[in-house]
């Protein structure tokens, strides 16, 4: 008999139904099991009217063990999906060990770490498997979003030969006869292609920086969300940005309610268009909130700033015209000032981006500026002597995006299996 889900019974039909033991209530003459599986789950009936070796059978299972049930599909409006199983046969197909590291019922909390060591264990508890059926449904909203912009997806290289910023927030590779590195950030081949017949580009592909950051918000492999386009500059890219934001909370909102029930999300779609403040403005705004430590024109925004402007603004904004010493070598200068911007959300930063340099000469001395050697970019610079045209881009990344939306503190809890200075396994 072909197998049925739970979510999908419907009274008087013969079933068999596959899945893990969730729970074992044995009332005294009569027991029950629930049975999960990926869409729900479902109440299996022992009472006298089974077989006495399949009620001893259910009544010994050990919690998370792998089951097989066939038989009736019958209402009862006291379970609790109004519907349950009178068995006729009941296979193990894999016993588990009756200690369980955590509770995947939820009844009893486990600390982070625990969690990430037992992620499959995890990933059974409703509100975490919801989590990342909606970062599923985000990357196919952004996919989709993308090829609404005429967007071309790509796939870059992981492994290179050169920073894409500089810096030393490298992970070198020994395995090749000369450096290699595994690679920040796609952008110098986004660039590349925007030269290319493609024009307009994007990509979610994983990132790799070697930061000694153990915050809530870092993370030394992260996803990142990358579009590069041709002919725009960073006013359409900006607005870009915010559409492609918006239709993530859009698909969740329309088609993720069931999940955001179980992590216990209200959530809201951003209203648009967002906020833009100037870097002038909101260094200006963030010290006028009594931050302790007051900033500078040339300063990074802080923790504490972007917290003070989040409680200011209290909505997704764009912080723009960023002084030129702060931004890399290939965004596009104005004197002290750099066309790049910032989209917040009021809990932190979600992307970075910028116009592009596109003049070769202008991007040598750039290049130059900040204490790298255009010979070691030469691949990089051919395409821009031979037309580059004007463009503009950014990226964003996926975890920070989930986190803010989700209303998750911790970056890690977004991903399945995630990589810090603590964490190589699973």
């Amino acid at each position: 008999m072909e197998r049925s889900y739970a979510a999908e019974l419907t009274p008087g039909e013969d079933v068999v139904v596959k899945g893990w033991v969730h729970e074992v209530r044995d009332l005294g003459g009569i027991a029950f099991v629930i049975l999960r599986d990926t869409s729900g789950k479902v109440q299996i009936k022992l009472d006298d009217s089974v077989d006495e070796e399949l009620v001893e059978r259910g009544t010994s299972l050990s919690r998370e063990s792998v089951v097989a049930v066939e038989g009736t599909v019958e209402e009862e409006e006291r379970a609790p999906t109004g519907i349950e199983i009178l068995p006729t046969g009941l296979d193990v197909l894999n016993e588990a060990e009756p200690e369980l590291p955590l509770d995947p019922s939820g009844k009893v909390d486990a600390e982070l770490p625990t969690r990430l060591d037992n992620r499959t264990l995890d990933l059974r508890k409703d509100e975490v498997k919801a989590i990342f059926e909606i970062r599923g449904e985000v990357q196919d909203a952004l996919r989709k979003k993308f090829r609404e912009l005429n967007a071309t997806e790509i796939n870059t290289p992981k492994i290179v030969a050169t920073a894409t910023e500089g810096g030393t927030d490298l992970f070198p590779i020994s395995y090749f006869e000369r450096e290699a590195f595994m690679n920040q950030s796609p952008q110098l081949f986004k660039q590349m292609m925007v030269g290319s017949g493609l024009e307009r580009v994007f990509e979610i592909g994983p990132i790799f920086r070697a930061e000694e950051h153990n915050t809530p918000r870092h993370l030394n492999e992260a996803t990142s969300i990358d579009f590069e386009s041709a002919f725009v500059d960073d006013d359409e890219a900006m607005e870009f940005c915010q559409d492609v934001t918006v239709s993530a909370y859009e698909r969740v909102y329309e088609d993720c309610q069931e999940q955001l029930d179980a992590i216990g999300v209200d959530l809201e779609v951003p209203e648009t268009p967002f906020e833009y403040l100037t870097y002038d403005e909101a260094i200006e705004l963030a010290n006028s909130e009594g931050i302790e430590h007051q900033l500078e024109w040339g300063d990074d925004l802080t923790t504490k700033a972007e917290t003070a402007l989040g409680d200011a603004i209290g909505e997704h904004y764009f912080v723009t015209d960023w002084p030129a010493d702060a931004k890399p070598f290939y965004v596009m200068k104005d004197d002290e000032t750099a066309r790049a911007y910032d989209m917040m959300h009021p809990r932190m930063e979600l992307m970075s981006g910028g116009q592009r340099e596109h003049r070769v000469d202008r991007l040598r001395k750039e290049i130059e500026a900040q204490g790298l050697e255009p010979e070691e970019f030469e691949y990089y610079l051919r395409g821009f002597r031979y037309g580059m045209p004007p463009h503009a881009g950014w990226g964003l990344g996926l975890e920070r995006l989930l986190a803010t939306m989700l209303d998750i503190e911790n970056v890690r809890e977004v991903v399945l299996f995630p990589r810090d200075r603590q964490r190589l396994a699973p």
